[in-house]
């Protein structure tokens, strides 16, 4: 994040919004569950199989205020709330959180764990990539890991950031999207003889639906 764009947030009172929306969270631990999503632009990793490319460059997207994004978070049925990117921890999110918090929301985060983590946050999903390693306060800090699996040779990347989480964190297995045919026979025997991991598809795919 540039020093100009760091100014014109305000410390976090305003944020480069992408978007927002009320959707169905199609991943990891709480796939199926009503959420509204957040989505900020910025990103420091890069993955070429991204499926959100138009978030990275955050300087497409002006500063919102944050009032606006928390009333129409509080306007809809949803208790939940994730924030995503691009890489959402790129930014301070004190701000944020705290204004969602006091209209009673429970407040997810999506992360590759790259910064440190800001704002009061209730469940962390970090999906760590290989190019841009995870800090280890994120990995302690972590409730669910979710690692995309693009080849069978990833799959000792996941194992080697299961082994600095948590005992209670859950982990989960997910199939790039360009390789789900591929790669999920060998996930479901992967996971069928390491029962620790779970499978986790992007159901919202399937759905048709953001």
């Amino acid at each position: 994040m540039t020093t100009d764009l760091y100014a014109l947030l305000d410390g976090g009172r305003r944020l480069p919004l992408v978007e927002d929306f009320y959707t169905i969270q199609g991943e990891g631990y709480h796939a199926g569950k009503p959420a509204y999503f957040i989505r900020l632009g910025g990103c420091d990793v890069g993955c070429r199989w991204c499926d959100a490319k138009f978030t990275w460059n955050a300087k497409l997207y002006p500063p919102t205020p944050i009032e606006e994004i928390v009333e129409r978070a509080a306007s809809l049925p949803a208790q939940a709330i994730v924030i995503t990117g691009g890489e959402p921890t790129l930014y301070p999110l004190e701000p944020l959180t705290t204004a969602l918090k006091a209209k009673g929301l429970e407040i997810f985060i999506e992360t590759s764990g790259t910064n440190p983590l800001s704002g009061e946050i209730d469940w962390v999903c970090l999906s760590p990539k290989r190019q841009q390693p995870p800090l280890p306060e994120m990995l302690s800090r972590a409730d669910e890991l979710k690692v995309i699996i693009e080849t069978e040779a990833d799959i000792a990347w996941a194992e080697e950031n299961a082994h600095n989480v948590s005992a209670t964190c859950r982990l989960y297995l997910q199939p790039e999207w360009s390789r789900y045919q591929q790669i999920i026979p060998v996930l479901v025997e992967y996971a069928k003889a390491h029962p620790q991991w779970n499978i986790s598809i992007q159901n919202h795919k399937f759905m048709h639906i953001p």
